[in-house]
């Protein structure tokens, strides 16, 4: 940990810079919270039709694109393809948006409740609840099923729930969030995708914007103040995070719903040299990050390049 101590003021360092003041930070997201959040429930038209021949995920997002099964594939399976993919990625977004909750809940309960820091994190727990809401009913709203994710990360989940550290709750946070974030920035400006998918993902992509920035500023912080022991932990834990996360992110029970074979269909997804190009940009402005405050060296480099999310 780097100080700089002026006028009795210590103010904290890292490799990006000198950290800023953490109510100063909350003082400005809620400001921005005030004027730019949405109630989906009367921002989008829940009662519009599914319109033929649009996508709900862009298809250069999708995994199978440009793999050998994608070739024989008609278009109308190619937009079934993505009308599932996308219920699964809306499926896999609420799982971690649950997680995200809980871990925000437990971030703020020793810390002043009166303070700008707790009063923003409650107002980014009310934001995942609505974007939670929100992804259920666009599910529904396309008729494809809800996915889960394997149950043993289901129930690992729930021991990173009961003894993630802080650093560890918002590297975790930030994995969730910025590789959907990228790929939702592409999706909302696409008007080959659905209107209400498009709908969906501007809300996101500007509430969220809120949420990175809280959980980077944070990370920053605990990076520099936490004990030695907890920064080593974060950086394992990130990693394996990291792996997990790149596994859930394709649901193969998507390719048996669309008529597909589950094993060939992994196995290319595996093998798409495109696929493996989407994941790493989708990432790469998450580990340049990461790699800048400390978090990518050793075991946890090694972890994230099998999670096949680090070149």
């Amino acid at each position: 940990m780097t100080t700089v101590t002026a006028r009795d003021v210590t103010v904290l360092r890292d490799a990006l810079g000198p950290l800023r003041d953490r109510e100063q930070i909350a003082a400005r997201l809620l400001e921005s919270s005030a004027k730019h959040s949405f109630d989906p429930d009367t921002e989008l038209d829940w009662d519009s039709a599914v319109e033929e021949g649009k996508w709900f995920w862009p298809p250069e997002l999708l995994s199978l694109y440009d793999t050998p099964m994608w070739h024989r594939m008609s278009e109308e399976q190619r937009l079934d393809l993505s009308r599932h993919e996308g219920a699964a990625l809306a499926s896999l977004g609420i799982w971690f948006e649950i997680i995200l909750m809980q871990l925000l809940v437990r971030h703020v309960y020793d810390k002043p409740v009166t303070s700008n820091h707790v009063r923003y994190a409650l107002t980014e727990i009310a934001d995942e609840c609505r974007h939670s809401m929100m992804f259920g009913r666009m599910i529904d709203w396309g008729g494809a099923p809800t996915y889960e994710v394997p149950r043993v990360y289901h129930n690992l989940a729930r021991v990173l729930k009961t003894v993630s550290t802080t650093p560890g709750s918002f590297a975790a946070t930030l994995l969730g969030e910025e590789i959907l974030d990228w790929m939702q920035r592409l999706t909302f400006p696409d008007d080959r995708v659905q209107t209400l998918v498009r709908g969906v993902t501007r809300i996101h992509v500007i509430e969220e914007a809120r949420h990175v920035r809280y959980a980077r500023e944070e990370l920053r912080r605990q990076m520099v103040t936490a004990p030695r022991w907890e920064r080593e932990l974060t950086k394992v834990s990130c990693g394996e995070a990291a792996r997990v996360f790149s596994v859930c992110f394709v649901n193969p029970q998507v390719y048996e719903n669309v008529g597909l074979d589950r094993r060939e269909a992994v196995a290319q997804v595996k093998a798409s040299g495109h696929r493996t190009e989407v994941m790493q940009t989708g990432s790469r402005r998450l580990t340049d990050f990461f790699d800048d405050i400390g978090l990518l060296n050793g075991v946890s480099r090694r972890l994230w390049r099998s999670s096949g999310l680090l070149a």
